[in-house]
């Protein structure tokens, strides 16, 4: 993995310390690290991904998608990768509907019209390409989330649009709850798994605290702990949303929302009480 950093990091500044400074990283922990002293963070992992735009699989295990190495090989790269994403589509969206267990790689040809063999030439196996298609299914909610933030500056208009993205009430994020509701039991028994997961889960507290962060220097969230804060409520986010999901008498879409917004009234916001 050491290398694979190493190798992104010279694609995209000049020099290390150059990186550390983009990545908000101080100079002497990201030289540790590169020599073996010290362990990256599983934070550091996802925003070394983010800033080089590989996937977090492709700086763990080399698998997913990566920097090109040549430009001759761009176009068939492409059209590997095209490939390659329409079997997770197929995948991504057999798994949302009938539950991991119950496809099988014969499934995922027919939904992209294509024949088991095709799909055994890009994944060995039906294990490798349903968890491929669930950490597929984690980056896709990433980007929606990225694309509805995009332009926001307001911190408690954002955190607004966060808990929006996290409440079941559409099609597709109905969908994305039910790939990661799978992936955390898979993760429960399947300890090779939780790595991946880790970092993912990392990302979405991550966002939480960076919005906090925010509307603090913005003057409108109270002096709390941002981090302590951020765990708290995407605890509760995924408390309502398995609720909400498993049909709970008690629980629906909307008093989800109500109840997330409530937490940011009474825990965030200057002036609550």
């Amino acid at each position: 993995m050491v290398d694979r950093v190493r190798l992104l990091l010279d694609r995209v500044a000049p020099t290390h310390r150059d990186a550390a400074r983009q990545l908000g990283l101080d100079p002497t922990k990201l030289s540790k690290s590169l020599n073996g002293v010290r362990q990256f963070t599983l934070a550091e992992v996802t925003r070394i991904a983010d800033l080089g735009r590989v996937d977090v699989r492709w700086l763990l295990d080399g698998q997913g998608p990566g920097p090109l190495e040549e430009t001759e090989s761009r176009l068939s790269d492409s059209k590997d990768e095209a490939r390659r994403r329409q079997y997770l589509e197929a995948a991504w969206d057999l798994i949302s509907e009938r539950g991991v267990h119950a496809v099988r790689v014969a499934d995922i040809a027919s939904a992209s019209g294509t024949s088991a063999a095709a799909v055994h030439y890009y994944f060995t196996g039906k294990q490798e390409v349903l968890e491929a298609a669930m950490s597929f299914a984690a980056e896709r909610a990433f980007e929606r989330q990225r694309d509805e933030l995009r332009g926001e500056d307001d911190a408690v208009k954002r955190i607004s649009r966060l808990i929006d993205s996290q409440v079941p009430d559409t099609e597709q994020v109905r969908r994305e709850w039910s790939i990661w509701l799978q992936f955390w039991s898979e993760c429960a028994l399947r300890p090779e798994l939780r790595p991946v997961h880790h970092l993912y889960y990392a990302r979405w507290r991550e966002a939480v605290e960076r919005t906090i962060r925010r509307g603090q220097e913005q003057g409108v969230f109270r002096r709390v702990d941002p981090a302590e804060v951020a765990i708290r409520f995407t605890s509760l986010a995924d408390g309502l949303g398995i609720q909400v999901m498993t049909g709970s008498p008690s629980m629906t879409s909307s008093r989800m929302r109500d109840l997330l917004a409530r937490f940011v009234e009474t825990e965030l916001l200057l002036g609550s009480d």
